[in-house]
């Protein structure tokens, strides 16, 4: 789990296909890798890899032909500037929201301008994933995680505080780019809860499944 409060800015190095899937090397910048072993997670521009390898200035991490499907990892080259965060801890203060690292697709940067020191973005997510974006609620953007102003339809406004700006690299983004999206998982669990039966295959949470189970009394 991650909060999408970025770290460090870190750059792809190499980025070598391996079949069907991705080899990435990532030079770190300032992200502090003293506590990294083999094995744990780290989130890459919202993606969250596993650190196949440490190396002096980073980490090389594995990309499945399934996270190059979902995320804009398929057109990512050498030299292009990553999101960075290690995995949380339960000793960490949890300064965004809950992100899991799964991205739940690809969304498209519509305008971007000024509002006094902040940049503002209009962003279109696929029309499935809008369900589960609100006004105010909480969305993650290329491992970012970003407060929702409005919502209209399929789009989306936030703003980039001149801090992001500086920190991530979301000051960079133009309108047509593409960018990693994850939506605020709670949503996701709630949908699944209220299909109940429609759905669920074993009835959805129900009171009779409840008794049946122990957890009620007549």
């Amino acid at each position: 789990m991650f909060t999408g409060i970025v770290q460090a800015v870190g750059k792809v190095r190499e980025s070598t296909r391996q079949g069907a899937d991705v080899r990435l090397r990532v030079a770190a910048g300032k992200l502090d890798l003293s506590g990294i072993s083999l094995g744990d997670s780290i989130a890459v521009s919202g993606v969250c890899l596993t650190v196949a390898a440490l190396h002096q200035d980073g980490f090389s991490a594995d990309v499945s032909a399934e996270t190059l499907r979902c995320t804009t990892f398929a057109a990512l080259r050498a030299s292009a500037a990553v999101n960075l965060e290690k995995s949380l801890t339960l000793a960490a203060p949890l300064g965004g929201h809950l992100v899991s690292g799964h991205v739940d697709g690809v969304a498209e940067v519509k305008e971007r301008g000024a509002v006094g020191q902040s940049l503002r973005y209009v962003i279109e997510v696929p029309v499935p994933l809008a369900k589960y974006i609100a006004a105010k609620g909480s969305i993650c953007i290329d491992g970012v995680s970003l407060t929702v102003n409005t919502v209209h339809g399929a789009a989306f406004e936030v703003n980039i505080v001149p801090h992001t700006r500086q920190e991530t690299t979301l000051g960079e983004l133009a309108a047509g780019d593409r960018v990693n999206v994850e939506v605020d998982l709670v949503a996701r669990y709630v949908e699944r809860l209220l299909a109940g039966d429609k759905d669920a295959p074993h009835g959805g949470m129900t009171r009779e499944l409840l008794a049946r189970q122990g957890y009620m009394n007549d």
